[in-house]
């Protein structure tokens, strides 16, 4: 599979949340493998990228957090300087915009493992493999 789901929670910006939501995930088991947050006064959103997708979207409704799922591309970018900024041009290039990204630990010296979100999926994907660009498969990610 060439995208990774991916977990916008939204969580309220009060001590405890974060953990309250984190505690619920490993005590279902689920390991987190990538972890973002961007937040405001009231509320954050937790983008996060789990072993066990289908596993945390039910432990998630069925308690009451409020989240969308997301399509995201995993990007192995060459951990070197201009390893991102290729990435980007390449993406620009083939006219697709950027929405948000972030960078993930991974286990491969050399490589700095990207996720994107982008407005074309498609034509991402087209592009960045034209370009010889890895993608990081769901599987690879989640099993990261």
């Amino acid at each position: 599979m060439d995208t990774i789901k991916q977990f916008s929670v939204f969580v309220e910006n009060k001590q405890g949340k974060m953990a309250e939501l984190t505690r619920l995930l490993a005590d279902a088991g689920i390991d987190l493998r990538t972890l973002s947050l961007a937040d405001t006064r009231d509320f954050g959103i937790l983008r996060i990228i789990v072993d066990q997708p289908e596993k945390a979207e039910d432990l998630l409704l069925e308690n009451g957090w409020t989240f969308k799922v997301t399509s995201v591309i995993g990007i192995k970018v060459p951990d070197c300087p201009g390893g991102v900024a290729t990435v980007l041009e390449t993406l620009n290039d083939a006219n697709v915009n950027v929405e948000y990204m972030y960078a993930f630990v991974n286990r491969t010296p050399g490589r700095a493992d990207t996720v994107v979100c982008v407005d074309d999926e498609q034509a991402a994907l087209s592009a960045l493999r034209s370009k010889n660009i890895e993608i990081l498969t769901a599987e690879e990610a989640y099993d990261i």
